[in-house]
């Protein structure tokens, strides 16, 4: 493994695949098979989606705004560890957020 650094200042956002119209990501770390992928993610005012689950563990640290999945309010400061195959969702905010997200094997 090498170390990594990325200036997300000086990376554009760009449209998220994948995810509901609206939402962009920054990718700060492409994993190859057994590496995590690392991506900053921005939720749109009125962002929806379904419910699912992921091959792959996922993290979430909010960074600013909220977001709601089951039940709960996710703010700022927030770390959230969903395990590989756990059903999550569905997600909405409704003020937009963005969020550190990384998914690893």
């Amino acid at each position: 493994m090498r170390d990594v650094v990325a200036r997300a200042f000086e990376i554009e956002w760009d449209r998220a695949a994948s995810y509901p119209v609206g939402t962009q990501w920054k990718i700060l770390r492409r994993g190859s098979h057994g590496e995590p992928k690392t991506v900053l993610l921005k939720l749109a005012p009125g962002f929806e989606m379904a419910s699912h689950s992921h091959m792959c563990a996922e993290h979430h640290h909010v960074l600013s705004g909220a977001y709601e999945s089951q039940g709960e309010r996710f703010l700022p400061g927030t770390y959230r560890f969903i395990p590989k195959h756990m059903n999550h969702g569905p997600f909405r905010s409704a003020t937009g957020a963005e969020l550190l997200v990384v998914w690893e094997d």
